[in-house]
């Protein structure tokens, strides 16, 4: 495959990432599968032509990347391998095509090798199982059995020297989910993380001259003790990647502002623990317990509004991206409403310099001066991005969308911090995606942004950047 996209790295600021040719990069997307409805036409090339709409319409919507499972063993067939070391050509030409219409449109993958949700449920058939010629007796011994880790290091191999002349593959969850089930204590599955890594890091020089950005997902948003030196500081990765499925508020919701209040502590837990050079992501949310479990999903219009706090909690709380959704619906797609919010989100990122921005939390730093309405938001000393969101009525029926707001009176945002200076503030209005009121501020020695905001609905992102040029302070229209 041609080298069509720039491949992608960690930018300066170490919070976010950027392209090789000094373009910056967020995670915008969701994650999807070979077996979904959308990419299933791939396999055997029975609908080429409706994975290419399919395809079209993420990038349409501003989706940068997409989560996928080199295999997804809910499925026979869908194995990359139909025995170790022979890969099965079925999905060999699946991932042909799959990349190519990816790098023709833009989009690029997160991939992680193996699906093991599936393949610990179907171990019984699936080719790595020793009773069916593989390398492992059982799943418990998957992670420390150096046979499973030398069939890996084919796999990689194959999968960099066929595909990875493009910068379409992002980067690398080198196993999803990881979790004692698979062998070893924490310690042995650092030592095993450490061996792929470099292996991967190896193939990919020697054939192509870089490395993708790795890092290693585990369910839930708070890994305790050697795994969260494992998820969040293990010496070989490059990001962090957690799956904030919190009991209750996010994995089967009531509302759509206690989910978004639960996604920023997990976003600011995981960024106070990374190192300040590494980015952090969410790479699944959703609501997985009412799905799974429950076998129902949210109705649409209220599952729309709750992705989209979610994904502005995210990218406001220090995320590098939009969190990634796992759809949790039937059909098993996003909806037009996500797609939509995944739009408003990549053109808002267009305002903030990604590549310098060093954000912390504003909790100590910033206020507004009503108090149900609810302040996220990260700043470094020369940008801060806030997203404010009306609080639930006392009195919000479970179940039901937030309320139309009355617009009301501006209100008075200060922000402390800031380099002294002329700012701008572009007012995000998040749900149609266009930048509604642009405002102007000036920094004195006190270092003290005072703004007034405009009124707004039930909710409003703030982009604040030093001013291109000074201009005169404009009283703020209304929104």
């Amino acid at each position: 495959m041609a080298a069509d996209l720039a491949p992608i790295r960690v930018a300066p600021s170490g919070r976010y990432f950027e392209t090789a040719d000094g373009q910056p990069f967020l995670f915008i997307g969701a994650n999807d599968a070979v077996t979904w409805p959308g990419l299933r036409g791939l396999y055997e090339r029975r609908d080429l032509a409706s994975v290419e709409r399919y395809l079209a319409e993420y990038a349409a919507s501003g989706v940068t990347i997409i989560r996928l499972m080199l295999e997804y063993a809910h499925e026979d067939g869908f194995y990359f391998e139909t025995h170790p070391g022979s890969f099965n050509p079925l999905m060999v030409q699946l991932w042909d095509d799959l990349l190519a219409r990816c790098a023709q449109l833009g989009l690029r993958v997160l991939l992680t090798p193996w699906d093991s949700f599936w393949m610990s449920r179907r171990w019984h058939v699936h080719p790595y199982n020793q009773a069916n010629g593989g390398p492992c007796a059982r799943p418990q011994e998957f992670l420390t059995t150096p046979a499973v880790l030398d069939c890996l290091a084919r796999r990689l191999r194959f999968v960099v020297q066929r595909w990875g002349g493009s910068g379409v593959i992002a980067a690398w969850d080198l196993f999803n989910e990881i979790d004692p089930y698979w062998g070893g204590d924490a310690d042995a599955q650092a030592a095993s993380i450490t061996h792929i890594s470099t292996i991967l890091r190896e193939i990919e020089e020697r054939s192509w001259g870089c490395v993708r950005p790795q890092t290693l997902s585990v369910f839930g948003p708070d890994p305790q003790g050697a795994y969260a030196d494992l998820i969040f500081r293990h010496p070989a990765l490059d990001f962090a990647t957690t799956h904030i499925y919190h009991k209750g508020t996010i994995d089967h919701p009531a509302d759509t502002v206690m989910p978004a209040k639960t996604m920023a502590q997990w976003v600011r837990y995981a960024c106070n623990r990374v190192p300040a050079d590494r980015p952090f992501t969410d790479s699944e949310h959703g609501p997985i317990h009412l799905f799974n479990d429950h076998e129902r999903w949210l109705p649409e219009d209220f599952d729309n509004e709750y992705e989209r706090h979610l994904m502005w909690a995210h990218l406001a709380s220090g995320g590098a991206g939009s969190g990634m959704r796992w759809p949790a619906r039937h059909p098993h797609v996003l909806t037009p409403g996500m797609r939509q919010a995944l739009g408003s989100m990549a053109k808002f990122s267009a305002l903030i310099d990604w590549r310098s921005f060093r954000p912390q939390d504003v909790a100590p730093l910033a206020s507004i001066d009503q108090p149900t309405v609810l302040l996220f938001g990260s700043a470094d000393a020369q940008q801060a991005l806030i997203w404010l969101l009306r609080a639930t009525p006392a009195d919000h029926p479970p179940g039901s969308l937030l309320p139309p707001q009355p617009r009301g009176d501006t209100l008075q945002l200060e922000l402390h911090g800031l380099q002294p200076g002329s700012y701008s503030i572009s007012a995000w209005d998040t749900l149609r995606g266009h930048c509604a009121a642009t405002l102007h501020a000036h920094v004195d020695a006190s270092r003290r942004l005072s703004a007034s905001i405009p009124a707004f609905g039930n909710d409003l992102a703030l982009a604040i950047t030093p001013a291109q040029q000074e201009g005169a302070h404009h009283e703020p229209p209304s929104i």
